[in-house]
């Protein structure tokens, strides 16, 4: 394999044009092309025969970043390349869902593979990694790393049943584990499987829920156990949790990564330790770590894939063939993951093909064609919902726990956008365009829905705020555009270790005032009146001092683990003190541990009735079963 020369630099070009080929393209050697092939499905069983099915995640990334052609660094290269994996993932899910091996790790990855090499060979692409590292790159991966440490910190040597009240937090994850498991035993999308996958969820979510996260979470899974047999669901609900932390780490990771890249090769030195340290500390030390206790692990996980859709739409610093494929894998992502989200990314799309319009010169009709086989792929989950048992009008109006995004930070950083957007030196810029279409367009499309349901219901309701979230998304990724307003520093005479001293104490000092600006770290200075400061008061410090726990759960949990199911097959009603809600919460428990989930809208009602009765509830646990 031919690689670049590793160099580590504080700031090198974003995305380094790929060098011209000199001499004839390289020829289609048949024998190339064979031991590809071969090799495609040589790994994937090796790993398997030693359980090591999970190594196929780093090789199947690996693979995928060799043979694109996107950006001049090696975390850039990383980063799209697992994008565009887990979109293929996702669609060819559809086939995995129908055929007989399920989710099983040697056909997926065997498939994944002979497609990566195909292809690769029919481009006359040469497997190629850049090596080169930003400076700002430690800002991305510090961000993850602090993430994660602060998430899985309150779970951190606990049991998998000692984790529950942490993974209880909220009924929503459980119906999320539900969903999880439902895909994980009948071995692809519930909604293609819904007579089986009835006896896992609740009806109708297998029809009509966006399963896009489970699904890919599911086949994760899979890899992790090297096995199509999920276990245990104490041992599921341990591995599910986990994934989640790391989703949201990975979230807050892609937030960072995506508005660098859309500063570009200009967002350099301390304007890009400026712009990352912001964005890392609003997402850190703002509302949008309550997704966490809130349970709401498929907007995390769409939020995610929408931020590095958007990224690589507005500022497409790749090839037409690169440009296509980020494309479909952003319209199967997304709207497989959160389908509200799906309209955004066709927001973004319209107007990158707008605004790079000669680009395509010659080239429209298959790149539209390709464009419109992958919108068709992507809304099929979405028109099978609508069209069987979806009342969109009446979803769309529902109520329920939110998480509010800061506001002043999504409108502020949306109008500096504007401002940003609209200066000369932006405004004749592809990149500078598309964000104030995308802007301006998500503006409208959040507006026209508040003022929808202000009409019908008279509030703002629950998705009026997921989709505030995606606003706040858009305002972050808008200060790659924003930071190049800053004035970038004057070159420093001396010798190069001086030069790049200075840079880092710039950088350094950027990071220090961005974390203090947004994200309230007092970096030691006491507290006027003895109060926390804004950092160790914010939700994200409030989880990792476990105070986020359902600590009423904790005693009905263990129950459940340890004695009052085993040997249970059939639903179970849970009944532990005279409190309805907890009752309700270990029974709806009781279901998932079961793999019963199905259960739960009967559960609900039986629970309730017994349970707001104070002389027919106990102290002591009772278990009671029925026939379903």
């Amino acid at each position: 394999m031919a690689t670049s020369s590793a160099v580590l630099t504080p700031e090198p070009v974003l995305t380094r044009p790929e060098p011209a080929v000199t001499g004839p393209a390289p020829r289609r050697s048949p024998s190339v092309l064979a031991a590809a092939l071969a090799a495609s499905w040589a790994v994937p069983l090796l790993l398997h025969a030693v359980a090591l099915d999970v190594l196929l995640l780093p090789v199947l990334i690996l693979t995928t970043a060799a043979l694109i052609r996107v950006g001049g660094g090696l975390l850039d290269r990383l980063v799209v390349a697992a994008f565009l994996l887990c979109g293929a993932v996702m669609g060819l899910g559809l086939l995995f869902s129908v055929w007989p091996w399920g989710l099983a790790p040697v056909p997926g990855a065997g498939l994944l593979l002979t497609t990566a090499s195909l292809s690769g060979w029919l481009a006359r692409r040469r497997p190629r990694i850049p090596l080169r590292l930003r400076g700002s790159d430690a800002l991305v991966a510090g961000t993850v790393a602090v993430v994660w440490h602060y998430v899985h910190h309150p779970v951190a040597g606990k049991s998998a049943a000692d984790r529950l009240p942490y993974f209880v937090t909220s009924e929503d994850r459980m119906g999320h584990f539900s969903y999880f498991t439902g895909i994980r035993q009948v071995g692809g999308y519930a909604f293609l499987h819904q007579d089986a996958a009835r006896t896992y969820m609740m009806t109708p979510s297998e029809a009509v829920y966006p399963q896009g996260s489970h699904f890919l979470l599911a086949w994760v899974d899979a890899l992790v156990t090297s096995s199509v047999q999920a276990g245990s669901a104490l041992a599921m609900t341990h591995r599910y949790f986990l994934y989640v932390l790391a989703a949201y780490a990975l979230f807050c990771g892609a937030l960072v990564w995506a508005a660098r890249w859309i500063g570009g090769p200009r967002l350099r030195g301390w304007r890009a330790a400026a712009v990352c340290a912001t964005v890392a500390a609003v997402v850190v030390s703002g509302s949008m770590a309550e997704l966490i206790e809130r349970g709401f692990d498929s907007e995390t996980i769409g939020l995610l894939f929408l931020a590095l859709a958007l990224a690589l739409l507005i500022r497409p610093a790749t090839g037409r063939a690169e440009f296509v494929l980020v494309a479909a894998a952003g319209l199967i992502a997304v709207t497989y993951v959160y389908s509200l989200y799906g309209a955004l990314v066709g927001l973004a799309l319209t107007a990158v093909l707008l605004v790079h319009r000669r680009r395509f010169t010659g080239r429209w009709a298959p790149v539209l064609a390709a464009l419109a086989g992958a919108a068709a792929v992507a809304g099929l989950p979405s028109v099978f919902s609508v069209l069987t048992k979806l009342d969109v009008a009446k979803t769309s109006n529902l109520a329920g726990p939110m998480v509010i995004p800061d506001r002043p930070v999504f409108i502020g950083l949306g109008l500096l956008a504007l401002v940003a957007a609209t200066l000369p030196v932006n405004r004749r810029t592809g990149t500078g365009q598309t964000v104030l279409a995308v802007v301006l367009g998500a503006a409208a499309v959040i507006g026209v829905f508040g003022a929808w349901q202000k009409a019908t219901i008279g509030y703002y309701s629950y998705y009026f705020e997921k989709l505030t979230a995606a606003g706040l998304v858009i305002a972050l990724l808008s200060l790659g555009l924003i930071g190049l307003m800053l004035p970038a520093a004057a070159s420093t005479a001396g010798t190069a270790l001086r030069r790049r001293a200075d840079l880092l104490l710039r950088s350094g000092l950027a990071t220090a005032a961005a974390l203090a600006l947004f994200g309230g770290v007092q970096w030691g200075v006491p507290s006027g009146w003895g109060h926390p400061s804004g950092w160790y008061d914010s939700p994200m410090l409030k989880w990792a001092r476990g105070e986020a726990r359902s600590a009423d759960i904790a005693r009905p949990a263990a129950a459940l683990t340890e004695r009052d199911l085993h040997g249970a097959t059939s639903p179970v009603i849970a009944l532990y003190s005279n409190d309805a809600y907890l009752n309700l919460r270990s029974t709806f428990l009781a279901q998932i541990l079961t793999k019963q989930g199905a259960a739960w809208s009967g559960c609900t009602r039986s629970s309730t009735s017994r349970s707001a009765d104070p002389s027919r509830s106990t102290r002591r646990s009772t278990r009671l079963r029925w026939a379903t």
